[in-house]
């Protein structure tokens, strides 16, 4: 806790740290997985709203959608089994990793408005602040971290 005297701030002690608000959940890739992994997602920053009272414009709103989609859909077309979703979001950031069974590690193409398809990594770089695609022991992790405009 912090007592203001004056416009100053002191610590009195009490001070808590908070963790970041943190859910996930786990997709078998049955149809309509992907549309689940966006509820989850639109839940979890409403709980963010609420919770931490932090303000969320509706552009980051579908940006944030927009990188759970193109995640999940790249876990579930490219992966042998199952894949979990993490979320996690402070009032500065969110991070969205997806877990999923394949050890490859996805590849980003060059920029080409000719391609058809494969333009998801490309999108989630477009939107992120920082991608991370590292191994796991299950598998792979793709990690998107997301800055919130204050």
């Amino acid at each position: 806790m912090f007592e203001y005297l004056d416009g100053a701030v002191i610590p009195t002690g009490f001070d808590v740290t908070v963790e970041p608000l943190r859910r996930a959940a786990h997709y078998t890739g049955e149809p309509g997985s992907i549309a689940a992994a966006r509820t989850f997602a639109s839940l979890f920053l409403d709980q963010l709203r609420t919770q931490w009272g932090v303000s969320i414009d509706q552009r980051t709103d579908g940006e944030l959608l927009l990188v759970v989609s193109e995640l999940v859909t790249n876990a579930d077309r490219h992966s042998d089994g199952p894949y979990i979703l993490e979320l996690e979001g402070t009032d500065a950031a969110i991070t969205v990793s997806v877990y999923d069974s394949s050890v490859a590690l996805p590849r980003a193409f060059p920029r080409d408005p000719e391609r058809v398809g494969r333009h998801g990594l490309e999108i989630v770089h477009a939107l992120a602040s920082e991608v991370i695609a590292e191994r796991v022991p299950v598998g792979k992790r793709v990690r998107a971290m997301m800055a919130l405009a204050h």
